[in-house]
């Protein structure tokens, strides 16, 4: 029961955000018979495990997506950089990062914040490493991608 309570607050919490229809009632309805029909067919679907709603993370998962948003917005500024200048130095580079998170919605997070973030791509996963593609020498910083790991880690660890 508690994880359909979060995942209802969850997806009422991100449809207002991404609708921004706050005082028009007929919208309203419409995105709360959304929601509710989205739990369930989740719920009919068996999908309320730990890994389709991950609640056991969620204390940890807030510090995280406001830090993730300060990174991709460094890396933005570093694309834009590249992407305005004169006389480019783009130089694409493959890295491999360790990988630390050991359960699936985890390395997940950590795969998609990777490609979320401006200039890098996740591009294979092999059991102790992502692949990562890089668009310069100062987005294909192992150490800083590898940081971001360790902190999806943290939060996986402090889940269970």
């Amino acid at each position: 029961m508690g994880r359909i309570v979060i995942l209802v607050i969850a997806l009422s919490g991100l449809w207002l955000a991404l609708s921004g229809f706050f005082d028009n009632r007929l919208l309203l309805t419409f995105g709360a018979i959304t929601v509710a029909l989205s739990v369930w067919l989740a719920h009919r679907a068996g999908m309320l495990d730990e890994e389709g709603v991950p609640s056991s993370m969620l204390p940890g998962v807030f510090l995280y997506w406001l830090w993730l948003a300060l990174e991709i917005g460094k890396s933005n500024f570093i694309v834009a950089r590249q992407a305005l200048a004169l006389k480019p130095q783009l130089s694409p580079k493959w890295i491999k990062v360790p990988l630390r998170a050991k359960s699936d919605t985890a390395i997940a997070t950590f795969a998609n914040s990777i490609t979320l973030t401006p200039g890098t791509v996740s591009v294979d996963l092999e059991p102790d490493h992502i692949l990562v593609h890089a668009l310069t020498e100062e987005l294909a910083d192992e150490a800083a991608i590898a940081d971001m790991g360790a902190r999806v880690a943290r939060i996986e660890r402090g889940a269970s």
